[in-house]
């Protein structure tokens, strides 16, 4: 009987907190809104984006009924919203009920329409919340909507210019056939889907300019957390692929970032010049930013940036690196390998080291030791040639090698060390600038002999010369205005 009468009462009292729930809105009541706009980055037209949503809040000491939300002028621009599980299609079924100190969630996906535009098209729809009092309060919803090509599974099967005239989006990944030539123009754009890449087994020259990079990017354009875009997570996409067969490749000013690997080098012959990258930015890859396995590359003025793996990774061949970044800071696993690692065989194979010379370059990351030349013990008559000239290194130091020659050392001594060497990253953002400090023991460190005859400007168009000195690495330091 206790128990009856127990249960009884709880019920009652239930009911009597129910009914204390009022939703007869005042004409002074309003919602409060975590946004006043809601924005979406820019969207590929004809695909849908990932759901965005924001908040509702009643702050009253009372319930709010929301009599209806619908579009101003029924004009939804290809957005879709859902209330509180409530899907609206022009306007609300029935009212919306919200308690006090309560809040309701809004879901918003968009699918923009294709327009047959070259320029981006700006959306923007307005949702309208008219609560029961009358009051209407707006929330407007905006996006760019961006009209591409679409490539699935496209063989590159005669000579051909990719313009800028619009961005490419690549299914199924892009492929180069043997002996013919992909050229891509200034300011040309890729966005590759997560399991697409771009093959080469004939001959790609992608020509940007310091004002229009050619980009190479995955194609999610949403943010994976308030402040952190997918474009910039690694493993969005596969990465560029130069197969044995590909010879005379040229990436010229080019942005190639968070892939799963950035860009691949095959086996081949060591005296024909396989790629050469100049001005270009390899950043923020799942794997190693450059593998190159026993092939002729060049790497100039260029940027090669945080790696699961490492940024810079040779198996023999013959490799020359001048005015380059390479700098590891990959900040999604502790166990990043180093930013350079070289050496003269791959398992039991021998790939002989005909060079691997850094000349003006910094070679720095999170670790004591950044560089690591790896020399098949077994087998002495392998080739392992290398050489390090005015270069900032990450790496115990060495005192006698005729192979290291008027270098610094990275090390805890200095003014300024490891990443201390740049601006202050953005690690909630992941942004990074690899551009230098005053104290930076790279400033000054160049041979000025090699700059003025390679690369007179660094990779900003800074000149390097300005104040009588060249700095390693491909950013020139510039003082900031204060």
């Amino acid at each position: 009987m206790h128990r009856l009468t127990t249960i009884l009462l709880a019920v009652l009292l239930l009911g009597a907190c129910m009914e204390e729930e009022k939703f007869d809105t005042g004409a002074g009541d309003r919602l409060a809104f975590s946004v006043d706009t809601l924005k979406f980055d820019t969207v590929i037209s004809g695909m849908g984006t990932p759901t965005a949503f924001f908040m509702v809040y009643n702050r009253s000491d009372h319930g709010v009924s929301i009599a209806n939300v619908s579009f101003e002028n029924g004009e939804s621009k290809g957005f879709r919203v859902n209330v509180d599980g409530m899907y609206i299609n022009e306007g609300l079924s029935q009212s919306i009920d919200c308690p006090k100190k309560d809040s309701l969630r809004v879901f918003v996906e968009l699918t923009p329409e294709v327009r047959d535009s070259d320029d981006p098209v700006e959306l923007t729809a307005t949702l309208l919340f008219t609560l029961s009092n009358g009051v209407q309060q707006p929330v407007v919803l905006t996006a760019w909507s961006q009209d591409v090509v679409v490539l699935h599974g496209f063989h590159v099967t005669r000579n051909m210019t990719f313009s800028s005239r619009r961005p490419y989006l690549v299914y199924d990944s892009l492929t180069v056939d043997e002996g013919v030539t992909m050229t891509i123009a200034a300011g040309t754009l890729f966005y590759f889907h997560s399991d697409a890449g771009l093959r080469v087994d004939g001959t790609l020259k992608a020509e940007g300019s310091m004002t229009d990079p050619v980009v190479m990017r995955g194609d999610r354009t949403d943010m994976m957390f308030e402040n952190q875009p997918y474009d910039r997570v690694s493993n969005q996409w596969q990465g560029v692929h130069f197969t044995g067969k590909s010879y005379g490749n040229r990436l010229n000013w080019c942005d190639i970032h968070s892939g799963k690997h950035g860009v691949v080098c095959d086996s081949s012959d060591v005296t024909r010049m396989k790629l050469v990258v100049e001005n270009s930015v390899i950043h923020n890859m799942g794997g190693h930013c450059l593998s190159a396995f026993s092939s002729k590359i060049m790497v100039g003025n260029s940027q090669i940036s945080n790696a699961a793996k490492c940024c810079v990774k040779l198996y023999g061949g013959d490799a020359e690196f001048i005015h380059c970044t390479l700098a590891q800071f990959y900040p999604f696993d502790g166990m990043r390998g180093p930013a350079l690692e070289y050496g003269n065989s791959y398992g039991d194979v021998a790939c002989p080291l005909v060079r691997a010379h850094f000349i003006n370059c910094i070679v720095t990351g999170y670790s004591d030791d950044e560089v690591f030349g790896l020399q098949w013990k077994d087998h002495p008559e392998v080739d392992f040639n290398y050489g390090f000239y005015n270069c900032l290194l990450d790496t115990d130091e060495v005192l006698e090698d005729a192979s290291i020659v008027q270098c610094q050392w990275d090390r805890s001594g200095n003014p300024v060390k490891r990443e201390g060497n740049f601006p202050k990253f953005n690690l909630d953002a992941l942004l990074f600038d690899f551009s230098l400090v005053e104290k930076s023991l790279a400033v000054g460190a160049a041979d000025a002999t090699v700059a003025v005859s390679h690369y007179p400007r660094d990779r900003r168009g800074v000149v390097r010369m300005s104040d009588g000195q060249a700095d390693a690495g491909c950013y020139e330091f510039v003082m900031p205005v204060i």
